[in-house]
């Protein structure tokens, strides 16, 4: 049975260091007791993922969506002086929201989706602990070896080159003159400098920062699409084997052929056109 959405609220979440984050908070009519958390991809505000958080709700799960400080509705006025990493993202603004979740969620079973980026910083929170299973969309370590020809060309040039010359000019990263998303945070973009040269990609960021990833057991439902460019089965399984070792990982490959618009690539899975695509994940939680 489908339920009706609720109510959206905005929330505002300050994380141990005293920054504020700003989230959403989707409430269903009829609760199943049964919350998902989104974790955005990098440079990806949270409206993108709003359609689909209304769609949980009609299912009866509770949702929440935020943007990373530095993203979005969490941006500072000036950019140049943001001092945000993805390192920061996960040890202070996902530990922020999870800690939210067990003040106010404690009783529900929790889930939590991890978008890309979103998918990797689970490593860099022991809170990561409380979900009963994880959602990877889009995620593998990134490293460039794992890349296909084309791509890889254009990770050399992009972000050997013009990320790094661009970020030093201008104090951070202009990510939508590459089509790559919001702006970002200058660390941020030398963090995602590192995920795509450094051959331990994602294990080395979790090298500098206090790392869980070994610690994670549960479940996880790892979607990829066919058109994901950015993405290849060798960094999938690179980031399940060396990286969430202990998880234990279902795979769906999503075709194109499944999308109405025969599209789906890095972001589009959440766009309201794929929403058929959606119940792969609602039955894999129900």
């Amino acid at each position: 049975m489908d339920f009706f959405l609720s109510s959206m609220e905005k929330l505002f979440i300050t994380t141990r260091d005293q920054v504020t984050i700003t989230a959403h908070l989707f409430l269903p009519v009829h609760s199943h007791r049964k919350l998902l958390v989104v974790n955005s991809a990098t440079g990806v505000k949270q409206q993108v993922y709003f359609s689909f958080a209304r769609y949980l709700t009609e299912k009866g799960f509770t949702v929440i969506t935020y943007d990373y400080r530095g993203i979005g509705l969490s941006k500072p006025e000036k950019m140049k002086n943001c001092k945000a990493s993805m390192r920061i993202w996960g040890s202070q603004d996902f530990k922020a929201v999870t800690e939210y979740i067990t003040s106010n969620f404690n009783e529900y079973k929790k889930y939590c989706l991890g978008h890309s980026v979103g998918a990797l910083i689970l490593g860099m929170n022991k809170n990561s602990d409380i979900f009963e299973e994880f959602v990877f969309v889009g995620t593998q370590n990134a490293f460039v070896g794992n890349l296909k020809l084309k791509t890889k060309i254009e990770a050399y040039l992009g972000f050997g080159i013009v990320q790094p010359l661009t970020t030093t000019l201008l104090g951070y990263f202009p990510a939508q003159w590459f089509g790559l998303g919001e702006s970002l945070p200058k660390y941020c973009a030398y963090d995602w400098r590192t995920l795509i040269l450094n051959r331990k990609s994602t294990n080395k960021l979790l090298d500098k920062t206090d790392d869980y990833s070994k610690m994670l057991t549960q479940k996880v439902l790892v979607i990829r699409a066919e058109d994901d460019v950015w993405l290849t089965e060798k960094g999938v399984k690179s980031l399940l084997n060396d990286t969430y070792p202990n998880l234990k990982p279902k795979y769906r490959l999503i075709k194109t052929s499944e999308s109405e618009k025969g599209e789906i690539g890095h972001v589009n899975f959440f766009r309201s056109y794929n929403k058929k695509l959606w119940n792969i994940i609602v039955n894999e939680l129900i």
